[in-house]
């Protein structure tokens, strides 16, 4: 680091331009092409050693000169993913060059640039990452505890990835981190239980580990490439996002201290900000194939997402409990009194919601006191501190010293304080504290980074020596967790809202609000785990060795899409009974197409309760797909006839016929989906299931409890069988109008209608837009999102009714509030939904 005139300290490394380093590791080489003219703007000065020429021959030149046609053509669609995700696309086993070596590539974009990094193909015979992947994930999900599950991650990646040592480092409140977990080769010393300070690695790197999954040195002796030219239109080269992108010198200083040969880290995120890494270590090179280093990637963001979700958990059943005491807290004093001293006297009680040592209240400029916590004079000191920074929300401090240095004075009682404002603006306080405790940490040598003058100038320089050094720390309390925020703002609001009486609206009104937010959260509480649940053992129960990550995710969005159609349906109706023939409608409309007017329907309409019609669903779902792929409707000819009775019992007979497709044969083995039609309806719904594979067609029967069926509204005159109505690209509109807010859902939405088959499709994000876009030329149909942010669409709605133009509502309301009677009527689509939704909501 050269010397600048700035002072020469720890967050000197926070301003080391590590992605504008203009070199990248010698393991492959990069070019770099002008997005419009797909020109080499730039190349790597190693590129000659892979291609016919260096960067002088190649720069100026279109790529199309350089590689082949069909590795063009790859390169551009990897680049369209790319470009959608913002992220870094990948293409493995690339012929770049006719009768050339093959290469590994990543691509990505950086404003007006392409960026094409290459590396030598390692081709690994007999190798499948993503099975290699799933049994990974099966053995984690197999731990019974944290501290296990953090210890098999860092076996099962240091097994795929073959390095001498993978640590498992969760970062601290201050960026310090800490080794929780290790897998290390015989005969090395561990790190577990370790202390690396923040500067270790510095905050620029961190936020670079929060844009890319993985970064690897495969050589730490290795001699970074120079990229040239180095400076163009007065620029370097972004190499945030790049793969090769070279190491910072005193980075590669650090690791040579350490003994490490090469080194690679996998991030660890949670809610989208950087909680860990995997660091993997080796004591000479070490390379590990582009198609391998993309199963560890994917590992560590499955463990991101297992992790999160264990962490969660063990937070919920503490905010469980502290939301138990809250209500009965609340409810008490809310029907004690709604003044200052409904809180002092039930002080302790409050205390019982979070974790703490001692609590104090300032109200009206007296203390009160509980626990361990200053004494009056200082308490009131600290409170005049408070009120001069006018707190709009809870104050989280793990060392009140630091901020506060009267603070030290009492930091044995009180080392840490959660503040609450009990006013507007903030006079009044509500403050948890939190005794200090004091810990031994040990460091990898002394945090501290010395200052050197040589050839640079004067710079910090890494730590020669990791040998174990101690540090006692004291004046500080256990951190604050997220969960202990979220616990005292809950907190905070109800004895805003609900005890002061600072809500507009009445005691009655703000007693009935409250008791149906808290059905509505127990309710929804208790659906989503389930449907989570529910998603987790379709996803499990869907492995198969012999697919591919295509068909995988094929086969699984399949049988989830089919859950959501059954979703829709039933809270179509408030969570009501819901249509069978709807269910076979949706299914058959949804993945048959056109074929789907070769089902038939016979037999009264039954209605399903929610748990039948989502069981029935799926076995729907998979006698459907199966047809399609290998039964009745698998060619031409073929048909399916459904037939629905009633017994004496008032049971609901289901019979479903395939016939004239080919001879059916009985199946070899067992699947997910086989298993989801025979046996399902048995485990759920306590019913009856029989499948026969006759070589005219498959038949199955299945009997449905009277518990879950209702009759429709005249069902029990036997209507004539029904043909399903099939779905061609002339049932729908040639011009459609989208009026959303929301980019995502607009794009979500453009996506499903274009797929159908429309021709025009056009998005407006707000009223005026969508007026200019009606007058510039009337749509077939439009899509109204009801809120659009500081205005309504029924502007538009109104201005397209008196055009005689259809449309429809997208709304996530449940009721007609703040409707114009005029558009009570208008069909509404509730969020989230599909494109099958829309698509049905358009043909009608």
């Amino acid at each position: 680091m050269a010397e600048t005139g700035l002072p020469v300290d720890l967050t000197n490394c926070d301003r080391e331009p590590i992605h504008l380093l203009g070199a990248v590791q010698p393991f492959g080489f990069l070019i770099a092409l002008d997005s419009t003219q797909w020109t080499v703007t730039r190349a790597s000065r190693n590129v000659a050693e892979w291609l016919a020429a260096g960067p002088a021959g190649l720069i100026g030149r279109s790529i199309d000169d350089v590689f082949t046609p069909e590795s063009i053509h790859l390169i551009r669609g990897q680049l369209q993913t790319a470009l959608f995700t913002s992220t870094v696309a990948r293409a493995f086993s690339v012929a770049l060059l006719t009768d050339g070596p093959r290469f590994d590539l990543a691509v990505h974009v950086n404003e007006d640039t392409i960026v094409i990094e290459c590396e030598p193909c390692s081709d690994e015979q007999g190798v499948n990452s993503s099975a290699l992947v799933r049994a990974m994930i099966a053995r984690l999900q197999q731990t019974a505890d944290l501290r296990t599950f953090y210890r098999v991650a860092a076996r099962e990646m240091r097994r795929l990835t073959g390095f001498d040592r993978v640590m498992i480092y969760r970062f601290d409140h201050d960026g310090s981190g800490e080794v929780i977990a290790e897998s290390v080769r015989g005969g090395l010393d561990s790190y577990l239980g370790l202390h690396y300070p923040a500067s270790d690695i510095p905050r620029q790197a961190r936020i670079l580990y929060e844009r890319n999954w993985l970064r690897i040195v495969p050589d730490v002796s290795a001699i970074p490439v120079a990229i040239e030219p180095a400076i163009l239109a007065g620029q370097p080269l972004d190499l945030s996002m790049s793969i090769l992108r070279s190491v910072s010198p005193i980075h590669i200083e650090y690791l040579r201290n350490m003994g490490i040969g090469a080194s690679m880290s996998v991030s660890i995120l949670r809610d989208g900000k950087l909680w860990g890494l995997f660091a993997c270590h080796h004591c000479v090179p070490h390379t590990v194939p582009f198609e391998r280093r993309t199963a560890a990637e994917l590992f560590g963001q499955m463990f991101s997402l297992l992790m999160e979700s264990r962490e969660r958990d063990e937070e919920s059943a503490y905010e469980a409990r502290a939301r138990t005491l809250h209500n009965r807290l609340v409810t008490v004093m809310a029907e004690e009194a709604t003044r200052f001293d409904s809180i002092v006297s039930h002080l302790d009680e409050i205390a019982d919601l979070l974790s703490c040592d001692g609590i104090g209240v300032w109200t009206g400029g007296n203390a009160n006191l509980q626990g361990m916590a200053p004494t009056q004079a200082q308490f009131a000191g600290l409170i005049d501190h408070l009120a001069r920074h006018d707190l709009g929300e809870v104050l989280a401090v793990h060392e009140i010293a630091a901020e506060y240095p009267p603070g030290r004075a009492f930091a044995d009682r009180a080392a840490g304080m959660l503040v609450v404002p009990l006013s507007r603006p903030a006079r009044d306080f509500l403050v948890f504290f939190r005794k200090e405790v004091s810990r031994t940490v040990n460091w990898a040598g002394d945090p501290s980074k010395p200052v050197v003058v040589g050839s640079l100038g004067a710079r910090l320089t890494p730590r020669k020596s990791f040998e174990l050094w101690r540090e006692t720390v004291s004046g500080q309390s256990v951190p604050w967790q997220p969960v202990d925020l979220r616990i005292a703002e809950s907190l905070r609001v109800s004895l805003l809202e609900v005890i002061l009486r600072l809500s507009d609206i009445t005691e009655f009104e703000r007693k009935r609000s409250q008791e149906r937010q808290e059905l509505l959260i127990a309710e929804l509480n208790h659906r989503v785990r389930n449907i989570l649940g529910l998603i987790r053992g379709v996803i499990s129960q869907s492995r198969d060795p012999s697919l591919t990550v295509d068909a995988f995710a094929d086969v699984v969005g399949g049988r989830i899409q089919a859950l959501a159609r059954a979703h829709d349906q039933i809270t179509a109706d408030n969570w009501g009974p819901a249509s069978f023939r709807g269910l076979v409608v949706a299914e058959a409309g949804a993945y048959l197409g056109s074929k789907a007017t070769r089902v038939r329907l016979s037999g009264p309409e039954m209605l399903l309760e929610p748990q039948g019609f989502t069981t029935l669903a799926l076995v729907v779902h998979e006698l459907m797909t199966n047809s399609a792929k290998y039964g009745a409707l698998s060619d031409s000819r073929g048909g399916i006839d459904i037939e629905t009775r009633l017994d004496a019992q008032r049971n609901l007979h289901i019979t479903w016929t395939e016939h004239g497709g080919p001879p059916v044969e009985q199946p070899t083995r067992r699947g997910f989906g086989t298993t989801v039609i025979e046996r399902s309806i048995p485990y759920d719904l306590k019913g009856e299931a029989a499948v026969d594979y006759d070589v005219a067609g498959v038949c199955a029967r299945f009997v449905i409890p009277e518990s879950y069926v209702r009759p429709a509204p005249g069902a029990l005159a036997e209507p004539a069988a029904e043909a399903i109505p099939g779905v061609s690209a002339a049932d729908l509109p040639k011009d459609v109008l989208i009026v959303e807010d929301n980019m995502i859902i607009a794009l979500d939405a453009e996506s499903s209608i274009v797929h159908a088959g429309i021709e025009t499709v056009r998005v407006a994000s707000s009223v005026a837009h969508a007026m200019k876009a009606i007058a510039t030329r009337p749509p077939d149909f439009a899509l109204l999102d009801i809120n659009l942010g500081r205005e309504t669409s029924f502007v538009v709605a109104e201005h397209l009714a008196s055009l005689g133009i259809p449309f429809v509502f997208t709304t996530g309301y449940g009721e007609d509030i703040a409707f114009p009677p005029k558009l009570l009527g208008v069909p509404r689509i509730r969020k989230p939904y599909t494109g099958d939704a829309l698509l049905t909501a358009m043909r009608r």
